[in-house]
């Protein structure tokens, strides 16, 4: 039998995720299949139990659940415990593993996808949930001038950036407090788009060569970067490139193996 694999998420019906692995798995000649998991709000612990009774080999997790899949973790990678979030899990000896590829997909899908360097550039963050604390960490990495973390509630956002202080320049605030102030790249990680919202931002955020960048994802422009759009920001991109680079993360931790990620998301793109 194939090894299973799924996403968990709540919505996941519009995910690409079980595309992307079936050509990873096509690509690599890896014996998987793979789906998507609709779990409830409040029985997402329950739905991971059933999967791995059932034979479930691994996991991917999305909205709302990785801060919860975190704390469902029995061992957690150096990447996932400084996130204090979880994307990947994997099964086997009765464990459940957790890491954090959002970062790595991320950043990759900026360097080299988009050709965006982040040294010395001013970088925005909106959110401070989990897909902000998984890429924290990545960022900091490529040493920006600054990174800062904008919540709705400032508290989360500051608390995020204290997490992090040692690894960087970075500091946490609430929307308001962005008035006056310019940025190079501007990630949206707030679930906003999901429900046709923008984060209420103040104007003159993006410098003259600005990137706005979604975390989300879907057909067209999504309400963030519409928004930018209408603000005449010179480059846009969604998630989807971060998506299948993490989604390329998860599939080397479990099979050992790294697919070759451009022709699958020229073949999404694509369609």
């Amino acid at each position: 039998m194939s090894d299973r694999y799924c996403v968990f998420g709540n919505p996941v019906g519009h995910s690409k995720s079980p595309a992307i692995h079936a050509l990873f798995a096509r690509q690599t000649g890896e014996d998987i299949v793979y789906e998507a998991l609709l779990a409830p709000r409040d029985g997402f612990a329950d739905s991971v139990r059933a999967f791995v009774a059932a034979g479930g080999r691994g996991a991917n997790v999305t909205v709302p659940f990785k801060e919860e899949a975190f704390r469902l973790c029995t061992q957690r990678s150096a990447r996932a415990q400084l996130a204090g979030a979880v994307n990947t899990l994997s099964f086997a000896g009765g464990e459940i593993a957790g890491d954090n590829t959002d970062g790595a997909g991320l950043v990759r899908d900026l360097v080299f996808n988009l050709k965006t360097p982040l040294a010395g550039r001013r970088i925005l963050l909106l959110g401070a949930g989990g897909a902000a604390r998984g890429a924290l960490g990545p960022i900091l990495e490529r040493e920006p001038e600054a990174l800062v973390v904008a919540n709705r509630t400032a508290d989360r956002a500051e608390d995020l950036a204290l997490h992090f202080a040692g690894f960087g320049p970075v500091r946490g605030c609430g929307f308001a407090e962005l008035t006056g102030e310019t940025f190079d790249v501007v990630i949206n990680a707030t679930s906003a788009s999901l429900a046709g919202e923008v984060p209420p931002l103040p104007e003159g955020l993006f410098s003259p060569d600005a990137l706005a960048y979604d975390m989300m994802y879907g057909r067209g422009d999504t309400v963030f970067l519409a928004h930018a759009r209408q603000l005449g920001v010179p480059r846009l991109a969604d998630g989807l490139g971060m998506l299948v680079e993490q989604a390329a993360e998860a599939f080397f931790v479990w099979r050992g193996v790294r697919p070759d990620t451009a022709p699958v998301l020229d073949q999404l793109r694509g369609a």
